[in-house]
């Protein structure tokens, strides 16, 4: 087992989460694959924001885990899954989850993120 470093968030690396006013919505290659009011906010230093869904309101059917991993000194491991269209096209690990976040952004467990680049994020004001 390899001891990594894991950090606090802090002034000079602030995280700090809220609720989401209003409600997001998520689409890969046009098709809405996530549709929740129940999204939080992760603001990560000089980071933009990041909506993390909750992992009910995404459509589960299109979801395939895959075995990429990374981790993160302030949030812990994050596992991926790709999504999968109608037509059955696959965009490869385009949402990461932190099943067992550290106690400081604990709020993010049991959510989803989508990379912005492989997905298009919308939140339409409350």
């Amino acid at each position: 087992m390899s001891h990594r470093k894991v950090l606090e968030p802090s002034a000079g690396h602030p995280i700090t989460i809220e609720p989401t006013k209003g409600r997001v919505q998520v689409r890969v290659k046009g098709e809405l694959v996530a549709d929740t009011t129940a999204a939080v906010a992760l603001h990560e230093a000089t980071l933009p924001a990041v909506q993390y869904i909750p992992l009910a309101d995404v459509v589960q059917d299109r979801l395939t885990r895959t075995d990429t991993s990374t981790y993160c000194p302030f949030k812990g491991d994050a596992s991926y899954y790709s999504v999968a269209t109608a037509a059955g096209e696959s965009v490869e690990d385009a949402i990461w989850t932190y099943e067992q976040p550290f106690p400081a952004v604990a709020a993010i467990a049991g959510r989803v993120a989508f990379y912005p680049n492989k997905a298009d994020i919308t939140v339409v004001p409350a």
